[in-house]
């Protein structure tokens, strides 16, 4: 028989994302209306360790959904990652009558949300990321604001770029996952990309690249950087001495995390969050919610952690033909 869901715990974990707040307040919103108490798990699983846990009605919600950050705070929590930890947040979810727990965050907080669905307690996770690296959805809450953020930026940098006749590498952020650089790289019209999964690190073609362009008539040259390519400022002094054009590091860093979420953030992040509290109403437990092929999805947490995602071949080769 499904469990009876009477309580739901609601934390945000890993790195903060904007239209969290947004997710949070659906969540909220939702299970009151079905009759549900609802708390709020301060700074995630740490937060959990330490019972910084509160009562949520629907005005603790209202005037947040245009925020960025999340409202409830957020942490990493090593403590966690052991059976022993994992098994102390189960136990105090059950102290404070929390039934089910939704999780807003990447794959990292899935694993913790796995881990309690094993301790007993009904968990759901919600893909809060602005990596836009979870398998299971084609769509993670955080990434269109994110995107948006860089390329008003890069926009600027190209500017002055331009003006000063300049290269310029502008590193985005993404240790992991190329897809921040790789739109941005498409929506700047970027001469070079660099992304984790495809760099081979011949960074004498960037160079040839550059001579070449020059050589064209084109006066000044942009490279999107992903983080986990990295190196930014190191690569512009090679970059300089090897072509002799000026060229300067712009790294973004966690300006690209913060400001008000976009329509699209605020939109998706509200129906997946509803989503959520539906699932744990249904009694189900240990899912992860997705949006798929035009779809709001559930899938299991275990299933979506073995999902692989891969960078568009058809992505990828659009950007460096339209580069040229």
């Amino acid at each position: 028989m499904s469990k009876e869901i009477k309580t739901i715990g609601v934390l945000t974990s890993g790195g903060d994302a904007p239209g969290m707040n947004a997710a949070i307040r659906a969540v909220v919103r939702k299970s009151i209306a079905n009759g549900l108490k609802v708390k709020g798990i301060k700074k995630g699983y740490q937060g959990l360790l330490n019972e910084e846990i509160i009562d949520l009605e629907a005005h603790s919600v209202s005037d947040t959904i245009q925020r960025g950050g999340t409202i409830l705070g957020t942490a990493r929590c090593m403590e966690f990652k052991t059976p022993e930890g994992q098994a102390k947040g189960a136990e105090i979810c059950r102290k404070h009558g929390i039934d089910g727990i939704v999780v807003i965050g990447g794959d990292g907080s899935y694993k913790g949300a796995q881990a309690l669905a094993r301790n007993g307690i009904n968990t759901v996770g919600i893909p809060g990321t602005i990596d836009l690296d979870i398998a299971c959805t084609d769509y993670t809450i955080g990434f269109d604001t994110a995107v948006n953020t860089a390329m008003d930026a890069i926009d600027k940098v190209r500017d002055t770029s331009s003006s000063h006749e300049r290269c310029s590498i502008i590193e985005v952020m993404g240790r992991n996952a190329g897809y921040i650089a790789l739109w941005c790289g498409i929506a700047n019209g970027a001469e070079d990309i660099l992304l984790p999964e495809k760099y081979d690190y011949n960074e004498q073609r960037i160079i040839n690249s550059i001579i070449d362009s020059r050589k064209r008539g084109k006066t000044h040259h942009i490279i999107i950087n992903a983080e986990g390519v990295g190196h930014s400022v190191s690569m512009a002094r090679r970059i300089e001495a090897a072509t002799g054009m000026e060229t300067r590091a712009t790294i973004l860093g966690y300006m690209q995390r913060g400001g008000s979420p976009t329509a699209k953030d605020r939109v998706y992040a509200s129906i997946m969050g509803s989503y959520a509290a539906d699932i744990l109403l249904a009694g189900k437990s240990n899912r992860v919610v997705g949006y798929k092929n035009g779809h709001y999805q559930d899938f299991d947490i275990e299933e979506a952690l073995n999902m692989k995602k891969e960078i568009s071949e058809y992505e990828y080769e659009v950007s460096r033909l339209l580069s040229v």
